[in-house]
């Protein structure tokens, strides 16, 4: 049985006292600096956010601005609350989104510097919170998919190897959050891309528009200012999703073949 003074020493370890700098930017045209706050108490149960939330009842108290932060289902799906935490997209955690970080994973009396993601392809609207757009505009360059809308087909009408809907699968579970873009040094959106690119080349109701939708998305990447791939697989080392750099050589050969032997032309 945990005596009265055992269970109090207990909780006070989980409790923390940290220190926080924050990247504070009013709007994309003002220069951002770093700001250090104190917070104390915080508990190794909440989730990241949650903490945040805590910083920003604080800042309110004291009548100061709260910081501004990407968020939405708080479960690992939208891909909305993307920031660098210590240099690392999502924070520490292998395949885990930052609302899904707990701060059990840190120590009490750390400092945490919290940033948002870098890349000129997202210009920072306010705080950590960045304009991730150009990840939209990539997606619907690729154009629509010409699926039959009318009665749902029998299972097994329209034929596809397991091995090609496990892959597809798992390109589908990108969740858009931009978190391979940070943390590649080129800021290249390709493990995206070819995360999009891929979950239809593998299945055959995205054949149609195959060619055209590589040609374009690729073309919008380029447009919108992403760098090129550099080859040393941060990208996937920081995909809350699991995505794979074998997505990137899929579209690689996708896009080759789409060049030298379909009739769609890459855009200019």
């Amino acid at each position: 049985m945990t005596s009265i003074p055992d269970a109090r020493e207990n909780q006070s370890h989980d409790l923390l006292n940290l220190t926080l700098k924050i990247w504070r930017q009013s709007s994309t045209d003002e220069r951002g600096r770093f700001q250090t706050y104190k917070l104390s108490g915080i508990s190794t149960h909440m989730s990241f956010l949650e903490m945040l939330d805590v910083l920003n009842e604080q800042l309110v108290s004291q009548g100061e601005e709260p910081v501004a932060f990407d968020h939405d289902c708080r479960e690992g799906i939208c891909g909305s609350c993307g920031m660098m935490i210590n240099g690392q997209a999502h924070g520490p955690d292998k395949e885990t989104t930052a609302c899904q970080l707990h701060m059990r994973k840190f120590g009490n009396g750390d400092t945490i510097v919290i940033e948002p993601w870098r890349a000129s392809a997202f210009p920072v609207l306010r705080d950590l919170v960045v304009d991730r757009s150009a990840l939209d505009r990539i997606i619907e360059s690729g154009g629509y998919v010409s699926v039959n809308t009318g009665n749902a087909r029998d299972a097994n009408n329209l034929p596809v190897p397991k091995q090609n809907a496990d892959l597809a699968m798992e390109a589908a579970a990108c969740i858009g959050c931009g978190a391979c873009v940070a943390a590649c040094k080129n800021a290249s959106a390709m493990l995206f891309t070819s995360a999009k690119v891929s979950q239809m080349a593998l299945l055959p109701q995205g054949h149609p528009e195959r060619d055209r939708r590589v040609l374009n998305m690729v073309a919008q990447m380029d447009e919108e200012g992403f760098g090129a791939c550099t080859n040393t697989n941060q990208c996937q080392a920081a995909c809350p999703a699991g995505i794979q750099v074998t997505n990137i050589h899929r579209m690689n050969r996708e896009y080759l073949r789409a060049s030298l032997c379909s009739s769609e032309m890459p855009p200019a």
